[in-house]
């Protein structure tokens, strides 16, 4: 099923419930127009409890206005998620958005991907290594290693915002937040938390709810192959926002107009859109008033890196 189909499913049947109630009202006087608001009213509730957040959570004040770079600001031999990107991101006064790995002895690496075959060129995991293991390798052939997250932040004390992305491994959701957040202490830098991890969001809202989280989505009915059924179904349908409460939902721009981030915005929401690669998408995503995380080109320049 795509999410097309989804889309149009709650659409019609919405439509359907408007016109017989309109029908009823018209036609048959009040009695039909209850019969339907005694249905419409508890599956608009219903909907309402599963989809909606936190209203007026701490800090994203801090956070709106401001344009994040996508792994920081890389390109033109100037790797992803390394320190020049990130430097480069913070001396242009942008924000940046980065992911952040637990390694085997307890440190937080800043690189995408768990497999450290695409930036590395080693068949590794970085769960699987420890710093310094980490820090023998180099990313895209350049000299720049692999940073950790108390590298990172100083770069942006006093400056932009970190929208910081939280990648899970082995049930490891509980020690990552742990780690990532007695980082974030140590330092003066403003920041939000995401992750597509829903337990993420359900151990921030637990032992840190002065924190801004969000929920990261896409559409997993057309991909995410590689997840479960009922994981795509409830990740793209913002199911365990019941239980997560996240302070914003950060979606692919590609995904945008899919029916729960319709309803989520319908009912004030706040949205993150990633990744916008182009001037125009940068437009219209900060029309929508959402956080836009960006890569491929610099905004003040209009251009590609």
């Amino acid at each position: 099923m795509t999410t097309v189909l989804v889309t149009a499913v709650v659409v019609l049947v919405l439509v359907a419930l408007v016109v017989a109630g309109l029908a009823g009202a018209l036609f048959f006087g009040g009695f039909l127009l209850t019969r339907v608001l005694e249905i419409l009213a508890p599956v608009l509730l219903l909907i309402w409890f599963v989809l909606h957040g936190r209203r007026g959570g701490p800090g994203w004040e801090r956070l709106a206005g401001k344009r994040y770079a996508h792994r920081g600001l890389h390109g033109s031999g100037v790797p992803e998620n390394s320190l020049w990107a990130f430097r480069r991101a913070a001396e242009a006064g942008y924000g940046a958005e980065l992911d952040v790995h637990l390694t085997a002895d307890g440190h937080l690496a800043v690189v995408h991907d768990s497999n450290l075959s695409r930036m590395c060129g080693v068949e590794a995991k970085v769960e699987d290594l420890t710093a310094a293991q980490l820090g023998k390798l180099r990313l895209a052939g350049t000299g720049e290693s692999v940073p950790f997250l108390e590298q990172v932040l100083p770069l942006f004390e006093g400056r932009a915002p970190l929208v910081v992305e939280l990648k899970t491994a082995g049930g490891n959701h509980a020690a990552l937040c742990e780690k990532t957040m007695e980082c974030l202490d140590r330092f003066g830098a403003d920041y939000c938390i995401e992750s597509f991890d829903p337990r993420c969001l359900a151990w921030l809202r637990k032992h840190r709810p002065e924190v801004l989280r969000g929920q990261l989505t896409q559409d997993f009915l057309r991909r995410g192959e590689d997840q479960p059924l009922k994981n795509r179904l409830a990740l793209t349908a913002l199911l365990c926002n019941c239980l997560t409460r996240p302070d914003f939902v950060a979606c692919r721009y590609q995904d945008r107009r899919m029916a729960p981030m319709a309803l989520w915005r319908l009912w004030g929401g706040r949205t993150a859109l990633w990744t916008i690669r182009a001037p125009e998408e940068l437009e219209e995503t900060e029309r929508l008033g959402a956080l836009p995380i960006f890569e491929g080109f610099d905004p003040e320049e209009g251009s590609a890196k």
